[in-house]
């Protein structure tokens, strides 16, 4: 198992604040990336949240992403006695980055509800704000199947290229046929958007250098804010397990 030196993204934004649009779009590029190779097998991750994604360096580059926790996943066109399937009929994920379908046919999501929830994280990454939060995590799963979700920039007090925003927008459309069609897709809108807003390696060495040193020093996977909790719903005997 490799040791990963770096942090979570849920640490990144709470001690840094909102990120420049550049670092965005290679984080998003590289998870999207993770997720084409998952789906390639047939596996849902069903919980991508900031958390579950940590930011690292390599000796010579900077800002590599590393998705982590499959612990929810769900294995496409698996049946109920497929060892890597989980339980039918039920909620499962981490509701600030649940997709609509993640909550009225769970047993039915597809690769589509990684991709809402990666626009989910995009957005917290752009804004340090989630798309939608609620007191409890019935309001948070209203909104998310009833409000449509206003453009990380409009919330933003830094200017976000247009198809980014567009981008962001997409992914976290109601219907899973108005996402991107796949990870792949994504990735590939991702790189064209890099094209216009490049990674800035030199400033990202220099917050490497400067600013990781305090993040490693923060790091305590005890430290999760409740409403980032991962847990199922059993939609039929309403028993809530969190992890």
């Amino acid at each position: 198992m490799a040791l990963l030196d770096g942090f979570d993204l849920d640490l990144l934004v709470e001690t840094e604040g909102p990120l420049p649009p550049w670092r965005v779009v290679r984080i998003l590029s590289q998870a999207s990336a993770a997720l084409v190779e998952a789906h390639g097998l047939n596996l849902i991750h069903r919980d991508i949240k900031p958390a579950n994604i940590i930011l690292t360096e390599r000796s010579d580059e900077p800002d590599i992403v590393k998705v982590v926790d499959f612990g929810l996943v769900k294995l496409l066109g698996g049946g109920s006695n497929e060892p890597m399937a989980t339980q039918a009929n039920a909620i499962t994920g981490t509701p600030l980055y649940l997709a609509p379908e993640s909550i009225t046919t769970p047993d039915a999501v597809d690769a589509r509800a990684d991709i809402y929830a990666l626009g989910a994280v995009g957005f917290f990454l752009l804004t340090g704000q989630h798309v939608f939060e609620g007191s409890t995590v019935v309001e948070v799963c209203s909104k998310h199947l009833l409000e449509p979700p206003v453009a990380p920039s409009a919330r933003s007090a830094r200017p976000i290229p247009e198809p980014l925003d567009q981008l962001i927008l997409a992914c976290l459309a109601k219907a899973p046929g108005d996402r991107p069609a796949s990870a792949a897709a994504l990735k590939q809108a991702l790189e064209r958007i890099a094209e216009q807003t490049p990674h800035d390696g030199l400033a990202a060495k220099d917050w490497w250098r400067e600013r990781s040193p305090a993040l490693r020093a923060r790091r305590n996977p005890l430290d999760a804010a409740p409403q980032g909790i991962s847990m199922t719903v059993d939609l039929l005997g309403r028993a809530v397990r969190r992890s």
